[in-house]
């Protein structure tokens, strides 16, 4: 068991009055860490240290942001083995899940390291003689972000990186479900030679989040807000910071759809599929949730993918194991009620369905309709559904039989066609023969419709953490009506 400390300027602090929260491993039960639980009263200190941080920070070049954001993916990626161990204990992941969110996060430090040389404007042709016209791109002072537990050290590091790189300033709103894992990367950035109060760490309990969220929210200081997580809270979010006109980057929940084609290669999509809907046991926000098969293909398809997910090892995170466990009881417990439903409802359970407290084996629900819960609700869980569609045409409109709208894929031997295909999709991202969980640090990463608006990564990312601003200079004297 560790202990975490709030983050404030230069300080690693307590919460006001000493109170706390505690966060089980999920699968042991045994107490994995002891953080701190904020009242309003530290948020605002948070706030007030990156504001005050925020003018010589934002004041310095884009090589000394540039330098420092390079150290930093380098200390953070040489505590691999301290974050997989960490990972494990809080949120019952795999140390593979947790070395790879390493690698990535290390990655996007450095795409957010590049990206300080890019942060540039435009000179305008004016229709005013005597008139220079620019657009610059400035930071924009206090950025809170908010990431969630299911891939900490990614989604973590993306709520920082880049904000940090415009030359923002920072409050990170950690999970309650990963507190010391979040702290770790805040930690590591630190290290790295970050002047006090640029990067801000704020933990709280889980009875508190609303009311931490919001008074962050309506902090003067706070100019932008990024937030990872499910489409209800994101929702939440939104309307909180519409009351002070604040922008919200919202990467919220998804229902990823699959296509596959009467002429895919099915081994491939039987790979792609398999990886795509139980990694991290089906709890990543991109995660195959449905898999549309063309009926002509349907059986075949079926039968080789349930006989790979059947063998799928699955149990205790820190074995041999490519499931581990669920977050907590309560999700594990949401999954079975889907799956049992549907079958009730007339779906086939082709392999899994079995429960052993947080761990459930690769589950493949064939023949789902409509009528059935899981054919439009997020499972998050280690179930994918299987819909049969009559043609092509049909499978298109399957994908887009959904509130949700960030990630999908679609297997074709067609190219063209599946970039048709493609760009039909409602979804931020489509893959071609490939999985839809996917992400590198460089794309322009976000959803559509429920899964939320704006993009993280790369270039993208920029002006999501920038105001954009019209500067004109006038160089001889101008004429004036009166």
């Amino acid at each position: 068991m560790s202990d975490v400390h709030m983050i404030i300027g230069d300080k690693k602090l307590p919460a006001k009055g000493g109170r706390t929260h505690d966060r089980h491993d999920p699968y042991t039960g045994k107490l994995a860490t002891r953080a701190a639980a904020a009242h309003v009263a530290d948020a605002n200190a948070a706030a007030d240290a990156a504001a005050a941080a925020f003018p010589e920070w934002s004041a310095k070049g884009p090589t000394e942001r540039r330098m420092l954001l390079l150290k930093a993916a380098d200390i953070l990626q040489s505590k691999s083995d301290a974050f997989a161990e960490t990972l494990v204990a809080e949120t019952g992941a795999t140390p593979p899940w947790a070395h790879f969110n390493v690698g990535l996060a290390a990655g996007m430090l450095r795409e957010a390291a590049s990206l300080t040389t890019q942060i540039s404007g435009e000179v305008i042709p004016s229709d005013r003689p005597g008139s220079l016209a620019i657009s610059v791109r400035q930071p924009v002072g206090v950025v809170l972000g908010i990431a969630p537990w299911n891939a900490p050290i990614i989604l973590g590091t993306r709520a920082i990186a880049t904000p940090l790189a415009c030359g923002n300033t920072v409050v990170f709103k950690i999970s309650e479900m990963c507190p010391r894992t979040h702290t770790m990367i805040a930690e590591s950035i630190i290290e790295a030679g970050l002047p006090p109060g640029v990067l801000n760490v704020v933990s709280n309990a889980p009875a508190d989040a609303a009311e931490i969220v919001n008074a962050l929210i309506a902090h003067p200081a706070v100019k932008r807000i990024n937030f990872t997580g499910s489409t209800r809270v994101g929702r939440l979010i939104a309307q909180e910071a519409a009351k002070y006109l604040k922008p919200v980057l919202l990467e919220l929940g998804g229902k990823a759809p699959m296509i596959v084609l009467d002429d895919a290669d099915l081994d491939e999509a039987v790979n792609g599929a398999i990886f795509g809907a139980f990694a991290n046991q089906g709890q990543i926000c991109m995660s195959t949730e449905r898999i549309i098969v063309e009926k002509g293909i349907a059986d075949a398809f079926v039968k080789k993918f349930a006989e790979r997910a059947a063998k799928l090892p699955h149990g205790d995170p820190r074995g041999q194991v490519v499931l581990g466990s669920m977050v907590d009881p309560t999700a594990t417990k949401r999954v079975e009620e889907l799956t049992k439903e549907a079958v009730a409802k007339g779906a086939v359970l082709a392999t899994g369905g079995k429960i052993d407290k947080t761990v459930m084996n690769a589950t493949v629900l064939d023949k789902v309709t409509p009528q059935m819960r899981i054919y439009g609700e997020e499972s998050f869980g280690p179930v994918v559904t299987i819909v049969r569609a009559k043609d092509a045409e049909d499978a298109v409109r399957i994908a887009n039989d959904t509130e949700y709208g960030l990630s999908s894929s679609v297997y074709t031997k067609d190219i063209a066609k599946g970039l048709k295909i493609a760009k039909r999709i409602e979804a931020g991202m489509c893959h071609v023969n490939g999985p839809t969980v996917h992400d590198e640090a460089q794309m322009p990463f976000g959803g559509v419709k429920a899964s939320g608006y704006g993009r993280f990564g790369g270039r993208a990312g920029i002006a999501e953490f920038t105001e954009l601003r019209w500067i004109t200079i006038k160089t001889e004297p101008m004429h004036y009506p009166f």
